[in-house]
């Protein structure tokens, strides 16, 4: 009789073989044929079930040991350039290994999220186990989705939390990662997408309680990948950093700069004061000096580079620059000395500029401000802060922004309005409110300040021949035009065609629109026609500012773009040796695209947790019915605005009626082939809300009425095939044209 080897022996095997793992090989060491091959497979498949043993395919190896070749994936390189990777398929209950990457002079340049097949050598030290040279490159990125989890009987399923998206993902057992039913996880594509079934996927990240009211922000976070945490060297770069002291600087201090903020600001990076000069005024503008302190190339420029700029969120911010430089050193506390980088603006009593100067020097805000403050004490209500400071500090501010707006006038930079919502919480992190913010002189005050300064910057560094990153603003596509002519002729308005356009033609009708009761489809069609600014080394113009050269210079604690600004213009002065290096100047057109990307990111990530606030806010109050205006149409439903919060509601086509409803891309419109109702954009309606889900954002409501009549109910006919229905004016135009040409051709 076949003697089958203890456990202890197949795993000694294992460990001393690793490259002869197959269940044959096993038997082959040991002497093992015939019908001793099924207890041998039994005793496998015990320490499989222990824990002991990993099964890859049709091999074996121990679970708390790296097989000898493994699919990698790379994590990224660590302060002093090492690059590291992890072991997708670790499947020991000890800490992940942690492998370091033995890169050839041949080998591609990986980044983090590649994965690579790789064969990997023991070599325990502090900061890896093991070291890996790279056989082959095997694929990007994996999809990922993040979504709650549905605990099964083996395994269970994802429903991803993305508005978009209408299919689940499979869980096989043992890819759970110990997920609890109802929890909120990330989870990566595992294997190939097949025609049938579901995808599956590996959970790979728990973040816990998706109702949580708190979990909003941190949904998006992830989902967008925005970097939360500071590694430890950037805490330690900021941590490390003393106040500036005066040295060369331009000695500020007497000058009464003020900040002006919200109320709940977080840090406070510009400050002014304006003094009269003849008829004209002398604007002072002052940005915290950042470059001091944040230095080229080291931990803190790498990682403020990455993330590009801060994000923001109604329960809190993810900061560019840890809190000890954003918060503290950098911000422009009151009655504290703080190192900046000032430009003295003149004006004439017209508001044109007549010359500015940079200085770089060092400052003491005289008081720390909210609009609201500031505002109120224009209007005759000045609270005890304030009221000293009107006459030689906030008056002067009025006046010199009065004159800017005289050449303002002139200069016809696109006046869009459209409110900004604010979602306001209470301790617990659940909606209390949801307003619409003030539109105040003193914001738009601040306003033209900053743009002034941000022009003066950009002009500095054309005349000294500096690099730069510019912030581009390219005008509108044909195509985007025509698509807002179509909204603005069905709104029984006119944006006349064939002329260069400019942003006076633009602002001329949106003040036609201003009376009218499509004032606001208006501002959000001409908003959409808008192209995407960016920032760029190549100076393009910024079409909706009326400019033809601007860079972003006033919020360095925010944004890496303006940061690169300020080490520009410290380099072009000789103002020290902590300006614009060869390196960056080798990689603005890399930096400009990394900080582009970031930015939408966060806005994406910004717009994403307003969608799912105001979802919860509005989630018990189902079955209410609201007023609203449609905003969007599509094949697949309408799309409407709601007064009284502005969220983004939708109605699925297929509750439209018992029509078929027939959809014009050109003229935007979808008409039932019964009926010929229309609707279009623009059209009041009144809806009931159906479906509220604060996890994805969505709203779902219900139409019932449609331009102030009610709109009958029934079931949708389906997706047969469509009666016959009436060709809109527009197509009956285009083919008559296309006719008369057709008989002069002949």
């Amino acid at each position: 009789m076949t003697k089958i080897p203890s456990k202890s022996e197949i795993l000694s095997w294992i460990s001393e073989n690793p490259t002869k793992t197959a269940k044959r090989d096993i038997a082959k060491a040991f002497g093992i044929k015939g019908a001793a091959r099924i207890d041998l497979k039994r005793v496998l498949k015990e320490l499989q079930d222990d824990g002991k043993l990993a099964k890859r395919r049709n091999s074996y190896r121990d679970a708390e040991e790296l097989p000898p070749v493994a699919v990698l994936e790379i994590t990224g390189p660590d302060a002093d350039g090492d690059l590291f990777a992890r072991p997708l398929e670790w499947q020991g209950k000890g800490p992940e290994p942690v492998v370091l990457m033995m890169l050839r002079a041949s080998d591609p340049a990986l980044g983090a999220g590649d994965r690579i097949l790789g064969r990997l050598t023991v070599d325990a030290t502090e900061s890896h186990s093991h070291t890996a040279r790279m056989i082959r490159r095997i694929g990007a990125n994996p999809l990922r989705v993040l979504g709650v989890f549905r605990a099964g009987s083996e395994g269970g399923r994802i429903v991803p939390i993305d508005k978009g998206a209408d299919k689940e993902w499979s869980v096989p057992a043992g890819a759970a990662g110990g997920a609890k039913d109802g929890e909120l996880v990330e989870a990566e594509q595992a294997g190939p997408k097949g025609r049938m079934g579901l995808p599956k996927a590996r959970i790979v990240a728990r973040l816990g309680d998706p109702s949580a009211p708190r979990a909003v922000s941190l949904i998006a976070i992830h989902q967008h990948g925005i970097p939360d945490h500071f590694p430890d060297e950037v805490v330690a770069d900021a941590d490390s950093a003393k106040p500036a002291q005066q040295g060369k600087r331009t000695d500020l201090r007497h000058l009464p700069l003020i900040t002006i903020d919200p109320s709940d600001a977080r840090d406070h990076d510009d400050a002014c004061y304006v003094a009269r000069d003849g008829d004209g005024f002398v604007i002072w503008v002052a940005i915290a000096d950042v470059a001091h302190y944040v230095r080229p190339a080291s931990a803190l420029d790498r990682e403020a580079r990455k993330r590009g700029n801060s994000t923001y969120f109604p329960d809190r911010v993810v900061p560019m620059l840890p809190d000890r430089l954003s918060g503290d050193l950098c911000s422009l506390h009151e009655g504290v000395e703080r190192p900046c980088l000032a430009v003295a603006i003149k004006i004439d009593a017209g508001g044109h500029k007549t010359g500015h100067e940079f200085h770089r020097g060092l400052m003491k805000s005289v008081a720390s401000l909210s609009y609201e403050d500031v505002q109120d004490g224009m209007d005759g209500r000045p609270n005890a802060k304030v009221a000293p400071l009107m006459d030689d500090i906030i008056r002067p501010l009025y006046e010199a922004h009065e004159a800017l707006n005289k050449a303002r006038e002139f200069r016809q930079p696109l006046e869009l309005d459209l409110p900004e919502r604010k979602i306001v919480l209470d301790d617990d992190g659940k909606v209390r409110s949801v307003n619409f913010k003030d539109r105040l002189d003193a914001h738009r005050l601040i306003e033209e300040f900053m743009v002034l300064a941000n022009v003066c910057a950009a002009e500095t560094l054309i005349a000294k021949k500096s690099p730069l990153l510019f912030r581009v603003h390219e005008e509108p596509s044909a195509d985007k035009m025509d698509a807002l002519r179509d909204v603005v002729q069905a709104s029984g308005l006119v944006l006349a065609k064939g002329q260069v356009l400019k942003t006076a033609h633009l602002n001329r009708l949106l003040r036609q629109a201003a009376e009218t009761e499509q004032a606001e489809l208006v501002n959000m069609a001409t908003l959409r026609s808008m192209t995407q600014a960016y920032y760029n080394p190549e100076n393009f113009g910024h079409f909706g500012l009326a400019l033809q050269a601007y860079a972003h210079f006033t919020s360095p604690i925010r944004r890496y773009a303006d940061l690169i600004v300020h080490r520009a213009l410290i380099t072009a002065h000789g103002w020290g040796d902590d300006g614009l290096t060869p390196w960056d100047i080798e990689h603005l057109a890399d930096t400009g695209k990394i900080i582009s990307d970031t930015e939408r990111r966060s806005m994406m990530a910004e717009r994403d947790t307003t969608d799912r606030y105001l979802a919860a806010f509005l989630s018990d109050r189902i079955g209410a019915e609201m007023s609203g205006r449609i905003s969007g149409i599509a094949k697949f439903g309408v799309f409407v605005r709601l007064d009284e919060t502005g969220a983004d509601a939708m109605i699925p086509i297929r509750t439209l009626g018992a029509e078929y409803f027939h959809y014009d891309a050109e003229s935007q419109t979808l008409m039932g082939a019964d009926s010929g109702r229309i609707i279009s954009l623009g059209q009041r309606v009144t809806v009931k809300l159906a479906e509220a889900a604060p996890v994805t954002g969505g709203l779902i409501v219900e139409l019932l009425t449609l331009a102030g009549e009610d709109v009958p109910k029934g079931p949708s006919r389906g997706r047969g095939k469509p009666p016959r229905r009436k060709v809109s004016a527009s197509r009956k135009k285009a083919a008559k044209t296309a006719r008369k040409v057709k008989r002069k051709r002949l």
